[in-house]
């Protein structure tokens, strides 16, 4: 509830700083116009989708699926990540047991279909489809990662930011569709967003003024974000993240480019392009439709005070007292 009553007061707050805004700001008749003229991107958007970041080896240059091969593809999605199904395997995590069955069926929401132009990867350039990793950037492990890496963990420190409630699975940034709390709410001034994603409810601040980024040497979990508009689309720029964050094995010269643009009153076009010359051979662009969503948003909570991690660090204690003691025999 503390981070509900934060998040509140904090897009209060916004709103307050940027002076009185007419009780139509966020809907001009038609939904396309905020009061002061910029398009109207407020509400909650859905990106939930089953279309892969990257193309599936075995699809090679197909770069968009039939009708008929989409049904297919999303039917045997489906079914492959049916957590309901009791037959020994762990599909998520492929560590061969039931186990993650904890979680059934219900919990998951992954969506149902692939977006609507039936694209074969939300990456669109390189054409290819697949993240074009440098050697040592193919190597490097993400942030989700390292906790099933089985490395035992001498502090939290050396435990994942998502095992540690620190960053969410799919807030990024970028933002990302994962197996559920797909959704993100935009709130708007004339000179301020603030994209708040409902997983690990994190909000980010954007200024539109023009003020420069922060000094490198200062350092955030989620980068330092500086908005523009450039015509009716708003870009995002954001650099300054920690070396910890590691989107998707990327180091702390990530450079991210996000582009929001209202397609029509229920489609919202997110687009982003990552630049880290140590991590990617070229920069790379995903394209990813979002939905307008009637849902409200609610505390993702995670484990506040991450009160697993006391087992977690005494169970890698006792495991490593026990092969102490058999090695002494």
């Amino acid at each position: 509830m503390r981070k509900q009553v934060w998040i509140g007061v904090l897009a209060a707050t916004v709103l307050a700083l940027a002076g009185p805004v007419p009780a139509a700001a966020q809907s001009n008749g038609d939904g396309s116009r905020t009061a002061w003229g910029d398009p109207d991107l407020g509400g909650v958007w859905d990106f939930r989708t089953l279309t892969p970041i990257e193309r599936p080896d075995a699809l090679g240059d197909k770069a968009v699926l039939t009708a008929e091969e989409a049904a297919a593809f999303e039917e045997a999605s489906l079914r492959e990540r049916n957590a309901d199904r009791r037959d020994g395997s762990d599909l998520e995590f492929g560590i061969g047991s039931d186990i993650e069955r904890a979680y059934n069926d219900f919990w998951w929401d992954y969506g149902n279909s692939i977006d609507e132009d039936r694209r074969t990867s939300l990456i669109v350039d390189p054409p290819d489809g697949k993240i074009p990793w440098t050697p040592e950037g193919k190597a490097r492990p993400g942030t989700f990662d390292g906790a099933f890496s089985g490395i035992p963990a001498a502090g939290p420190e050396d435990r994942a930011l998502s095992e540690r409630c620190i960053l969410g699975f799919n807030s990024g940034p970028p933002v990302e569709s994962s197996a559920y709390n797909n959704n993100l709410q935009m709130f708007q001034t004339p000179d301020t967003v603030v994209i708040f994603n409902e997983m690990i409810h994190d909000a980010r601040i954007v200024p539109l003024d023009g003020r420069p980024h922060l000094d490198d040497g200062i350092r955030q979990w989620m980068g330092v974000s500086r908005g523009r508009w450039e015509g009716d689309t708003l870009v995002v720029e954001t650099t300054n993240f920690l070396r910890e964050t590691h989107f998707q094995g990327s180091s702390a010269n990530l450079h991210l480019v996000e582009r929001f643009t209202r397609v029509n009153e229920d489609r919202l076009l997110y687009e982003y392009t990552v630049s880290d010359p140590t991590t990617f051979s070229r920069p790379w662009t995903v394209q990813m439709p979002m939905k307008r969503s009637d849902a409200n948003l609610y505390e993702y909570a995670c484990h506040e005070g991450n009160y697993g991690m006391f087992n977690l660090l005494a169970g890698a204690r006792a495991e490593e007292k026990e092969a102490a003691g058999a090695g002494s025999r």
